[in-house]
């Protein structure tokens, strides 16, 4: 009896309690539309009466719409950063610290109280989806053709053939490309053309003359060309006079976003754009503190986005950067990010750029099949230029000299080849090797022996290796000891050698290597210790330095002719040998009578047992 009043008393406790709540969030929705009377625009959703309730939708000021659902089982109501959500007896408030930066994307945004497993199936839906023109962009016409339509090249049909045959330029899919052969060929800010005096740049790069005119024209570009011949520049002006010209667009979100495959090129990259101060721009990276990077995001809501993909994705599921107003896309390394196994991450970014207004850049030192099919999926009829082949390519102004030797004998050569190097202290030299805890045993054996060396891998933090560059950059330190992470990105002029302690997993990162050195049209040297652990990789080295006729060792050659019979071993069943293989048809193997599972008979050869026998 006690029980059941008991039970009683509380279901209706309960109710009261329900009641009250429902009652309290009726009065502060009513009151909201008392006061906003003149900005709501209300209206009855028949379309929408769940079991005959009545479902009431609010347009509120930024154009988004709230349902309301009469029952009062779930129902939510957002205002200018404030949530309310009533689940029958529940009440929770949230304000968004970032309001202003996510209103666009708060439609896209996972439900309040969804489950894990839910939450990864909505940011599946969302980031896979195409994306909608934003309504308040759809009636602004992007601008991106900046060349005069009266533009006549002042060169020769004679002196552009000339260029193309001398620089060995190949063109796809246009053939009216005259080439920017000079920086007075376009007005460009001034503030180019004071950068342009400062670093000392007497005429553009290859790559430069022929992108400008056509990204300046519009136009989806593909640039293949060698490491260290000023890719990033070759954008990177564009990118600004696309902003320039599209200033209706300014404050409404970032216009261009450059992917990159490590943090290190994203923040090159981003040192290039502050060179243009009168440009906002943030670096986003994984392996940093997202804070400051928010924060700036937040503040200056900048123009140029230069990201790695992982961590933009993550700012895009967040909502804390929104793609809508973005027309210029640039994807650098392009082939290193699918290396690198970026592809997904960089198809689900693209996806979420608007296709009507983007122009798309793509730039790689190679053009494999995967970023062939990358552009054939996302580029519209596209401007194809390649310098030089399409082969993996060395840059012919960086001198190599391989050495092969045993691996016990690579340390000693190395502090006699420092000792060489740093008769001059002001050669910067960077050595390469392929373990992190190598790189801090040379580092500390160097140290021993009076250098000024510092040593950068994936186990520092960010702190760490930005102080690193940076002192290496302003000669605090003249060697630089370093795994792969510095293989590209490292954009440091006066690089005069390169030394491969340990030769690389591939050739193409032996190109990025040695392409730290002889950057900019500069002078490099590149030394390599090759053992016989690396006698696998010694063909496609010998491509490398014949096709950039440099001189090849006598013994890279021999390896070269084994490794090749040895391939040709396994591919067509000829492996050498065993010596007791050669005694087949002689009487040293008997027969032995076997029976299979089928209980047919078969003979099987084995060789017989001998106490003494010299024939091994």
């Amino acid at each position: 009896m006690l029980l059941s009043t008991f039970n009683t008393l509380k279901r209706s406790s309960v109710k009261l309690v329900e009641n009250k709540i429902k009652n309290q969030i009726n009065y502060q929705f009513n009151n909201y539309l008392a006061n906003n009377s003149n900005s709501l625009k209300m209206f009855q959703d028949r379309n929408e009466k769940p079991n005959g309730n009545f479902a009431l939708k609010t347009a509120n000021g930024n154009g988004r719409y709230n349902n309301w659902n009469g029952n009062g089982q779930s129902s939510n109501f957002s205002n200018g950063g404030s949530s309310f959500s009533n689940g029958g007896s529940r009440f929770s408030a949230n304000r968004s610290m970032n309001q202003r930066g996510r209103e666009d994307f708060n439609s896209q945004k996972p439900k309040f109280g969804m489950n894990n497993n839910s939450r990864r199936e909505n940011d599946k839906l969302n980031m896979d989806s195409d994306t909608e023109v934003d309504p308040q962009l759809a009636n602004f016409v992007t601008n991106k053709n900046f060349l005069d339509k009266s533009y006549v090249s002042k060169y020769s049909p004679e002196e552009i053939k000339r260029f193309y045959d001398d620089e060995k330029i190949t063109v796809y899919g246009s053939n009216d490309v005259a080439p920017f052969l000079s920086f007075n060929d376009y007005k460009w800010p001034n503030l180019a053309f004071n950068l342009f005096r400062k670093n000392n740049y007497e005429k553009p790069t290859t790559i430069q003359s022929m992108c400008w005119p056509i990204a300046l024209s519009g136009k989806d570009l593909i640039g293949i060309a060698v490491t260290g011949s000023g890719k990033t520049n070759a954008y990177i002006l564009p990118a600004f006079i696309h902003i320039e010209n599209n200033y209706q667009r300014k404050g409404k979100g970032p216009m261009v976003i450059v992917l990159a495959p490590t943090r290190e090129l994203a923040q090159q990259i981003d040192e290039v754009v502050n060179e243009f101060s009168y440009i906002s721009s943030a670096c986003v990276y994984g392996g940093a503190p997202r804070g400051p990077q928010i924060n700036k995001i937040m503040r200056e809501r900048p123009d140029i986005i230069i990201a790695t993909p992982g961590r933009l994705i993550d700012y895009l599921k967040e909502g804390i950067i929104n793609l809508n107003n973005v027309s210029y896309l640039v994807l650098d390394e392009a082939d290193r990010m699918l290396d690198m196994g970026f592809e997904p991450q960089i198809r689900k970014i693209i996806k979420r750029i608007p296709a009507r207004d983007r122009q798309t850049l793509m730039f790689s030192a190679t053009w494999p099949k995967e970023v062939r099919r990358l552009a054939e999926d996302f580029l519209i009829n596209p401007v194809h230029v390649k310098i030089g082949s399409t082969e993996l390519q060395a840059n012919t102004n960086i001198t190599q000299i391989i050495d092969v030797c045993k691996q016990s004998d690579k340390v000693d050569k190395l502090f006699e080849l420092l000792d060489k190097i740093m008769s001059n202290k002001e050669n910067k030299t960077i050595i390469f090797a392929d373990m992190k805890k190598k790189v801090d045993y040379l580092q500390k054996m160097l140290k021993v022996q009076r250098y000024r060396v510092a040593g950068i891998h994936g186990d520092k933090t960010q702190t760490q290796r930005n102080y690193i560059l940076k002192g290496f950059k302003e000669n605090h330190f003249s060697v630089l000891i370093a795994t792969d992470v510095a293989a590209r990105g490292l954009d440091v002029e006066d690089i005069k050698y390169v030394i491969n302690f340990d030769y690389p997993n591939c050739s193409e990162d032996y190109v990025h290597r040695i392409g730290r050195t002889g950057r900019r049209e500069n002078k490099g040297v590149a030394y390599t210790f090759f053992t016989d652990e690396d006698e696998k990789q010694a063909s496609d080295l010998v491509k490398v330095l014949v096709q950039a006729k440099q001189d090849v060792h006598p013994q890279l050659l021999g390896m070269t002719q084994k490794s090749n019979h040895n391939g040709r071993a396994r591919q067509f069943g000829s492996w050498p040998k065993r010596k007791a293989d050669q005694y087949d048809n002689s009487n040293n193997f008997k027969r032995v009578k076997r029976f299979d599972s089928q209980g047919n008979a078969y003979e099987q050869r084995r060789p017989q047992q001998f106490g003494n026998s010299n024939r091994f």
